[in-house]
């Protein structure tokens, strides 16, 4: 306890609420309902009503928990003609009393309605001149009545004055967190200040949870600061990160009714510090020697382990825990073991009081999260950041921690298999602190990956720049984001966003792609690409829901041919001086909130100010990036097809313009030395073949080009010149290879890869390696000999087996059980088989499989070929290397050499000839029978 005692967060100093102010970042908030209320607050009106729930932490590292009073939910209708303000009451009794007839099993809810109020506002789907009309805001006791009333309403509602009559709603799809957060002027982990004389502390005995301050506030009476200046700093927030070790059975993965939990490390750090974590502490089931750096705590019984556990947990009270699978394994593990053992304190990890950890789902299940989960762990009121969820937005061949650690830090795991985790634990203290130091690394490892990869700042940014809780950047989808930028806009200038039903009938043409002149260029290629292509078609044609002129509306009878434009799908919008647009607003601030991002970046000396300000371009880029998508997403809340199209479409007709006008231009006949081409476009890019020597020149007739096509464009379109490559490889659609020029025009910055094996993960490194090299011999060197004799070499390797076995293999994700693919698949067939050898170590659902080919019967399907490599070294099996000439390296290579060699050649040199004779045959390895008494001896080829 005296240790523990250390790492507890500084005591909250003393405070006078009439005098001290309260200034906190909010790092996440929920509502709940509550029937009771403290004095001073709001009295629930309809037996029980909201309370918004919001956790932060203060500069000086202290946990405070906000109540907020007195915010409903409501949502909106459009008004029936000829309604009159003095009916509402009429029309608020009637629904009240249809919406709790048809909730009468609530009985928590004596007062289901609260209000209907007559407002002037506007529909934001389509143009309408005619200003803003007449809708009935609709206030409910509770979030959940929501749906239910906009269901009533919906279908058909009468009243006394007025006849039965369908409702269209507006609004009612908007969560109650995001509706708060949104009339409040809050955003995601902005900070927070409480006015003194406004705020009530809660005494130790009416506290609810474990957080160090918690205080009651009505939830308009408070100051939300906007994350800029001096408010974009991150409070010293406390991330823990964890794992557990397991003594499990030979072959079987472990069970927490059956398979004990032997060891628990924890490290805990403050984001953004530089220093150390100051918590490295591991709980170990027996004896364990000292490690130097860590504390130890050992315990003779699990029970009291387990519960020790949850008590330092408590005592640390970190805002994040983390770890590598822990909401899916290592959570519901010890939850399901402590249920076991029937330690009753162990499951509550959260901070809200009596509030026990949950685990979601039907039964324990160790599959990830980016595969079918059958459950997954939910800690109340402390954030659980999934860390390798996280890591799926990076492609990478394997996403195990050995492996993300060795690609990010140049680190691995310690070197302990897991069929000897138990041996180790049944051994002495000393093989015990071998394992503590195993189980020590895994807990730390996601920290450092943590801090490497800035998951934490970037999250926290793009929930600021959003208005999102950062829960739900990591529970939700990516139009939350959208709508609740919208929302803010719309509130502004009292617009209201429909409800839209669901279609999944309509389509769009896709993005242009010019077609390729294939070949190998021996000459530079200017590449001309749009900035911000899609939002910038938004901004400078005013596209929106907003400027929308729906078909059959007389509102273009009213306008002049110059009030709307024509797109290129067919749609018609009205231009910004009749109406500006919301969507090229949204747009406009995004981007001019990442030009002075960037700008503050340049100057910028600290460290960790500069990485704050990174991640806040970046969250706002991605978010500038999204406003498209979300008005393509035809099973999202605001689908608009006459957007989506006219965007795209602007796209392939701006692409088109491009080519004509740099064709027409850069010639001959207008005093130039060649005719210009262009040699492929795709979506935003177009390559330009200028016919010139150097780089220099390219460059320069490329960056004239840009300047003369972005004339012929509305602004803020613009064409830039980006890179030259020289050479370049275009071998297809979509896949090219080059040099890539661009900060100089003496030296190229890379060797740019596209659509290639080298970038591609379900090939092997093989294929890699050698795509690779050939392309460094041909682009770099500019040797296609030496590039077609090293293809000949590896070929060779291959079929002779000079070449390790860890360059053959090839990984794929399983994403579905066995049963839910269509055609047999290696990597399934595999798990499959590995999951009869060993259920401890074989892959689960959302794990990538790796695996080798190796040989089989004569014609036999690849899939029963697939074995783990582990396995073909232990058992000497033979790689069927015909197999990865066919299958792995061929395409590659020809697609590369074709444009090169020529498609015939190139067949003939690469994959026919003496290389491709030679073979080597190795013996496997087989017991028992026959062939234990043979032995291998040198036979002659030819006499044979």
């Amino acid at each position: 306890e005296s240790v523990v005692s250390e790492w507890r967060r500084p005591p909250f100093p003393d405070l006078d609420p009439e005098k001290d102010p309260i200034i906190f970042q909010q790092l996440d908030l929920e509502h709940y309902t509550d029937d009771k209320t403290p004095d001073g607050m709001p009295a629930p009106q309809g037996g029980t009503a909201p309370v918004i729930r919001m956790f932060g932490v203060t500069a000086e590292g202290h946990s405070i928990l906000c109540h907020f009073h007195g915010f409903l939910p409501y949502f909106y209708v459009k008004a029936m003609a000829g309604f009159k303000e003095e009916h509402c009451d009429e029309f608020c009794q009637c629904l009240n009393e249809l919406v709790m007839k048809e909730m009468r099993g609530n009985k928590d809810v004596t007062q289901a309605v609260y209000k209907v109020e007559c407002c002037m506002k506007q529909g934001m789907y389509g143009y309408n001149s005619g200003g803003k009309s007449k809708f009935l805001k609709i206030t409910v006791a509770v979030p959940r009545l929501v749906a239910t009333t906009k269901r009533m309403l919906e279908t058909g509602f009468r009243t006394q004055t007025y006849p039965e009559h369908c409702y269209s709603a507006f609004e009612s799809f908007i969560d109650f967190e995001i509706r708060f957060m949104t009339d409040t002027g809050v955003t995601g982990c902005n900070w927070i200040e409480l006015v003194p004389g406004k705020y009530q502390v809660r005494a130790g005995c009416e506290m609810t949870t474990s957080a160090q301050l918690e205080v009651d506030v009505l939830w308009n009476e408070f100051t939300s600061h906007p994350p800029d200046g001096d408010w974009q700093k991150i409070a010293p927030i406390r991330i823990l990160s964890f794992d557990i070790e397991c003594a499990g059975r030979k072959g079987v993965f472990p069970v927490p009714n059956i398979d004990p939990v032997i060891q628990i490390a924890s490290v805990v750090k403050c984001q953004g510090s530089t220093e150390e974590p100051f918590i490295k502490t591991i709980f170990t089931l027996n004896s364990c020697s000292t490690i130097v750096g860590s504390k130890v705590f050992s315990f003779r019984d699990e029970k009291e382990m387990l519960q020790a556990f949850t008590d330092f947990v408590c005592a640390v009270d970190p805002d994040i825990i983390s770890g590598y699978n822990i909401q899916n394994f290592d959570l519901p593990y010890l939850i399901n073991r402590a249920n076991h053992l029937k330690v009753a304190k162990f499951p509550y990890l959260g901070r809200i009081k009596d509030c026990v950890t949950k685990i979601e789902g039907d039964e324990y299940s160790n599959r990830s999260k980016m595969g079918s989960r059958e459950s997954e762990a939910k800690l109340t009121w402390r954030e659980g950041v999934q860390f390798d969820a996280l890591l799926r937005e990076q492609k990478l061949r394997s996403y195990t921690l050995n492996a993300v650690s060795f690609h990010f830090l140049g680190e691995q795991k310690e070197d302990v298999h897991h069929s000897i985790i138990t041996e180790l634990q049944n051994g002495s203290a000393q093989t015990r602190r071998r394992l503590a130091v195993y189980c020590l690394k895994d807990a730390f490892l996601p920290i450092r990956l943590l801090d490497k990869l800035m998951f934490i700042i970037n999250y926290m940014e793009m929930a600021r720049v959003t208005g999102v809780p950062l829960s739900y950047l990591l529970t939700r989808g990516q139009s939350i984001k959208v709508i609740s930028q919208l929302l803010r806009k719309t509130k502004e200038v009292d617009l209201l966003m429909p409800v839209i039903p669901t279609s999944n009938n309509d389509e769009f043409t896709g993005a242009t792609v010019i077609e390729p002149i294939k070949g190998y260029y021996n000459q530079p290629i200017a590449t001309l690409d749009f900035s911000s292509l899609y939002p910038s078609i938004m901004q400078a044609h005013n596209l929106c829901y907003t400027t929308l002129l729906m078909k059959n509306s007389k509102e273009k009878e009213n306008l002049g041919p110059d009030d709307f434009i024509k797109t290129p799908s067919g749609d018609f919008f009205v231009k910004s001086h009749i109406r500006m647009g919301l969507l090229p607003e949204i747009l406009e601030s995004l981007l001019s909130a990442r030009r002075n991002a960037k700008a503050m970046m340049k100057v910028e000396t600290d460290p960790f100010k500069r990485s704050v300000l990174d991640g806040r371009q970046l969250a706002l880029k991605i978010s500038c990036n999204s406003v498209y998508g979300f008005t393509g997403a035809q099973v999202g809340k605001l689908p608009c097809l006459e957007i989506s199209g006219s965007v795209t479409a602007f796209g392939r007709m701006m692409i088109d313009q491009t080519k004509r006008h740099v064709e027409t231009q850069y010639t001959v006949e207008n005093g130039y030395a060649h005719n210009a081409k262009v040699i492929y476009g795709d979506t935003d890019s177009v390559m330009v073949k200028f016919g010139v020597a150097t780089v220099a020149e390219s460059m320069a007739l490329g960056k004239e080009a840009a300047d003369l096509v972005s004339e012929k464009f509305v602004k803020p379109i613009k064409l830039e010149f980006e890179k030259v490559y020289y050479p370049y490889l275009l071998i297809n659609k979509k896949r090219y290879a080059g040099l890539y020029f661009s900060s100089s025009s003496e030296v190229h910055d890379k060797m740019d890869c596209k659509g290639i094996e080298t970038v591609r993960r379900d090939n092997a490194p093989l294929t890699a390696n050698l795509i690779s090299t050939c392309l460094q011999k041909l682009l770099i060197n500019r040797d296609p000999e030496g590039a077609v004799d090293h293809a000949k070499e590896v070929i060779s390797d291959l079929l002779c087996n000079r070449i390790d076995i860890s360059q053959l293999i090839i990984t794929k994700e399983l994403t579905k059980t066995k049963e839910e693919y269509a055609a047999k698949q290696a990597h399934v067939e595999l798990a499959e088989r590995m999951k009869k050898r060993d259920a401890g170590s074989a892959p689960q659902l959302g794990d990538r499989v790796p695996f080798v080919i190796v040989c089989g019967a004569k014609g036999q399907a690849a899939y029963l070929k697939s074995e783990d490599p582990i396995y073909v070294l232990e058992n000497n099996l033979q790689i069927d290397t015909e197999h990865y000439l066919k299958h792995q390296l061929s395409q590659p290579l020809l697609r590369i050499f074709e444009p090169v060699l020529g498609e015939a050649k190139a067949q003939s040199v690469l994959l026919k000839g003496d290389h491709t004779r030679v073979k080597k045959v190795v013996s496997g390895k087989v017991m028992g029978g026959l062939m234990a008494f043979a032995k291998k001896r040198v036979t002659c080829i030819g006499c044979k």
